[in-house]
């Protein structure tokens, strides 16, 4: 079960970063700033997609806990994946590169996953690659 002063934190902390400048809020609390914008009329995934991305997922005190990067790009069907991330990615357009900022409820809630602590924040740098 998580820590409530560490829910407490991150809660706070994703409030910060919602309002700072160029980050936008969409449904379910999921935050984003852009770092990179694909074409103007580029691909974007449909809930049923299978999309390709390079990404790093990050806990808000910068602790890595997982990464594409330095291999192969995986090819992940939306419907798979967490809640945040399906959010985030229909919005997307091929070529996007998205610093991505999930509330736990979106992400794995009050449960712990390999080197995440229940109840945290998920941040992602999501690129993009392709839609299917």
């Amino acid at each position: 079960m998580a820590n409530k002063e560490y829910i407490r934190k991150n809660k706070e902390w994703l409030a910060g970063k919602a309002g700072e400048d160029g980050v936008q809020v969409l449904a379910g609390g999921v935050c984003y700033k852009v770092l990179a914008s694909g074409a103007e009329g580029g691909a974007r995934p449909s809930a049923r997609s299978i999309v390709t991305v390079h990404y790093t997922g990050r806990t808000i005190d910068g602790r890595q806990f997982d990464s594409s990067r330095g291999g192969c790009p995986p090819a992940l069907r939306l419907t798979d994946l967490i809640d945040g991330w399906q959010v985030a990615l229909q919005q997307m357009r091929v070529g996007d590169k998205w610093e991505i900022y999930i509330p736990a409820e979106m992400g794995y809630g009050r449960f712990s996953q390999p080197g995440i602590p229940g109840g945290s924040v998920l941040v992602f740098e999501i690129e993009l690659l392709g839609v299917a």
